[in-house]
């Protein structure tokens, strides 16, 4: 039996986000992470791309007009620097709190040839370890994680298209975790895969499309991580996916929260993409409600649709 202190109970928070008029998310809120100052960040492909909350979801800042091109995922680093990917402009930048670019990853606008290996070809997520390498999931027109040193230089990397340990199908989000483990996403495969930093295979765990994982290391050995849905034929079966789960180091599911139902509803999810994990413990879940609705079911007149959700610490 694990050791691990016991987990909290979790309740939503509806209409958390205070979102003024005149900002919209767009697709979808995207993605989501918390800085030190626990300022709840929202990389969205909306009107306003990173667009910044305090933890009673009142509206702070925001910047990065018309400088993407399709947001995707968003990494705070160990120096409070933003790393932001922006999938469909092959690009990953660094960024300081307040916009200022620091590092450019790829060349903007250009692509790598697709499941070519070489970087970057609609990459997804970033993971920044304590002396400042930069890993980052190149996810949906390759099969790879690379490996950066601080300043941008290419050391490596590892992955390929395939089933086995360390080839990838969608390598959609990554993150350490409290053993100083990378792990990955391996969404289309159904699987969360860990990596030692010199690319070393270390294990792996079945869930249903993972699709984004966090940890907080400072609080707890836990593993948070959301499941997708289902799509195609088995769109809207309940109880297969779209839930959270919160793991400990020995693979066991300690709390889940989500009823598993396609939907609006304070305990439902449409399209969870992103999540990310306060001081107090309470978790945010970014989704890419929108373009999942008009996708998959054909639906776009339902405005701005739920997709920046909020679940607090009971107690």
């Amino acid at each position: 039996m694990s050791s691990a202190p016991k987990v909290s109970e979790y309740e939503p928070v509806s209409r958390w986000a205070k979102v003024p008029h005149g900002i919209s998310f767009g697709a979808g809120a995207n993605s989501v992470a918390v800085d030190s100052n626990d300022r709840i960040i929202i990389f969205n492909r909306g009107t306003d791309p990173v667009a910044i909350f305090d933890r009673d979801g009142n509206f702070l800042d925001s910047w990065g007009h018309g400088e993407f091109v399709n947001p995707h995922g968003i990494t705070i680093g160990p120096d409070g620097d933003f790393y932001l990917i922006d999938d469909m402009g092959h690009f990953v930048q660094r960024r300081s709190p307040d916009g200022k670019v620091l590092l450019t990853l790829g060349t903007p606008r250009e692509a790598a040839e697709k499941q070519s290996g070489k970087p970057f070809n609609r990459p997804t997520h970033v993971a920044v370890s304590g002396d400042g390498d930069i890993y980052v999931t190149d996810g949906y027109g390759n099969s790879r994680i690379h490996h950066f040193a601080e300043d941008g230089q290419l050391l490596g990397g590892w992955g390929m298209p395939g089933t086995e340990p360390g080839q990838f199908s969608l390598p959609h989000n990554v993150c350490w975790t409290s053993k100083g483990t990378l792990a990955v996403c391996d969404r289309e495969n159904h699987r969360v895969q860990f990596f030692h930093p010199d690319g070393s295979f270390a294990g792996q765990w079945h869930f249903h499309r993972p699709v984004a994982i966090a940890t907080r290391p400072d609080l707890n050995p836990y593993i948070y991580l959301v499941e997708l849905g289902p799509d195609g034929i088995q769109r809207g079966v309940p109880n297969i996916g779209l839930k959270v789960r919160i793991i400990d180091e020995d693979g066991q599911v300690r709390q889940t929260f989500g009823d598993g139902t396609l939907g609006s509803g304070p305990r439902q999810f449409i399209a969870p993409h992103g999540i990310a994990v306060d001081s107090a413990g309470d978790v945010y879940i970014a989704e890419v409600s929108a373009s999942s609705l008009k996708a998959h079911d054909g639906i776009t007149s339902l405005g701005e649709t739920v997709s920046l959700r909020k679940w607090r610490v009971v107690g």
